[in-house]
């Protein structure tokens, strides 16, 4: 029983970021010819394996290690991932109408969708690109880093106070 539960809540949590992944791709290229309209609307009722095989391998290998870490959790963390996950969802999506509020934009339903679709796009590529950016310069300053430790915990190291250990360290004060 728990086993077929934990494979149902897999299936919902990737259901539900298939879903969310597509929504975040912003709305659909235009195309020549009469079908346009059909295509975007289709779209959203692909299956999850459909949408899957439409990830770069890249965004598959995360998502299979996303799953498989889903699968592990307890149901307590399950439940509270899902309510962090909907908390950040509201807060982008009031963001995003607070940005289109701004903006003096008179939109109708259609355009408002498309809006917050493509502000949730755009935020996803920004935050994207800025985790990128600090791994890049994290992982520049860690060898130097390494580097620093290593040589002041040498010399602390080849120090003769730092090797003997036999007797306890006494605090002097002078006397005045």
């Amino acid at each position: 029983m728990g086993r077929r539960f934990n494979l149902i809540s897999a299936t919902i949590a990737l259901s539900i970021f298939a879903c969310d992944f597509s929504f975040a791709q912003g709305p659909p290229q235009k195309s020549s010819g009469r079908s346009a309209g059909l295509d975007r609307h289709n779209n959203q009722f692909r299956s999850p394996g459909e949408r899957f095989f439409q990830l770069s391998p890249e965004e598959r290998q995360a998502f299979r290690k996303n799953a498989e870490r889903w699968l592990r959790m307890n149901p307590e963390q399950q439940k509270l991932l899902r309510e962090r996950y909907n908390l950040h969802r509201q807060q982008l999506k009031n963001e995003a109408e607070a940005t289109l509020r701004q903006s003096g934009l008179r939109l109708d339903q259609n355009a408002r969708d498309q809006f917050e679709a493509r502000y949730l796009q755009e935020r996803r590529r920004i935050e994207r690109e800025l985790r990128e950016q600090f791994e890049t310069k994290r992982d520049q300053e860690l060898p130097q880093l390494n580097e620093r430790l290593k040589k002041e915990f040498q010399s602390r190291q080849s120090a003769p106070s730092a090797t003997s250990t036999s007797t306890p360290a006494v605090a002097v004060t002078p006397i005045r």
